[in-house]
């Protein structure tokens, strides 16, 4: 199955005081979504944004908003996010209880439904709602804080991912987060991994735009 390449810069690694500036460069370097994190100070130990930001990036840009939730009852926020224009809502099993009923929520809202996967969380996790998936995230770093280096035994992991997405013929995206660079970015790639949250590596960077188009060069596909 042939695989696009998807970048989706991180408004967690932004400077909200150039938010418009930084986003500005990231679409000008090929940005396909936002990835926005929604954290709630309980399901990870960091407090961040919430629908005021969603809102104010709705305003500024037309990119996608691939929203993740690091939230208890994730359920609760799935009506307003839709409403709010997001085009992806993932969250984390472990979070609810009925992890099938949301991901058919989400999707009857408009919006593509994810799941994403802790470091310690095993695929099994996701084994029965394959067919209800329209994003695998495999986080390659513990969620909570941005910055973090990618968790080398993610590799694995993301190409078992692959394989399970092939063998149930399931066309879900696979993103990953955590620890991308130009480096791992290539490794991800190489193993199956088709979508790609970036923080530090494009916003951290003195030009974003150039940032995102060496990720790509990093996989042999063309800025």
């Amino acid at each position: 199955m042939s695989r696009t390449l998807r970048i989706a810069p991180s408004v967690l690694s932004t400077d909200l005081g150039r938010l418009k500036e930084q986003i500005d460069q990231a679409k000008a370097g090929g940005a396909d979504w936002l990835h926005v994190d929604v954290m709630d100070g309980r399901f990870v130990p960091n407090l961040t944004f919430g629908a005021p930001l969603i809102k104010a990036l709705k305003k500024i840009s037309d990119l996608p908003l691939d929203v993740h939730l690091m939230v208890l009852e994730p359920e609760n926020y799935i009506a307003e996010y839709a409403d709010l224009g997001c085009s992806v809502f993932t969250f984390h099993p472990e979070a609810t209880v009925h992890v099938q009923r949301h991901l058919t929520a989400v999707r009857e809202k408009g919006m593509k439904a994810g799941l994403a996967l802790n470091p310690s969380t095993p695929l099994t996790a996701v084994d029965e709602v394959v067919n209800d998936l329209d994003l695998l995230l495999i986080m390659s770093v513990n969620p909570g804080f941005g910055g973090q280096k990618y968790i080398p035994a993610s590799t694995d992991k993301i190409q078992r991912a692959r394989n399970l997405l092939d063998f149930r013929r399931s066309a879900a995206t696979l993103e990953v987060d955590g620890g991308i660079d130009p480096v791992t970015i290539k490794e991800a790639w190489m193993v199956g991994a088709d979508t790609f949250v970036a923080g530090q590596a494009v916003f951290g960077q003195a030009d974003p735009a150039a940032a995102i188009k060496n990720l790509r060069r990093a996989c042999a596909v063309e800025a």
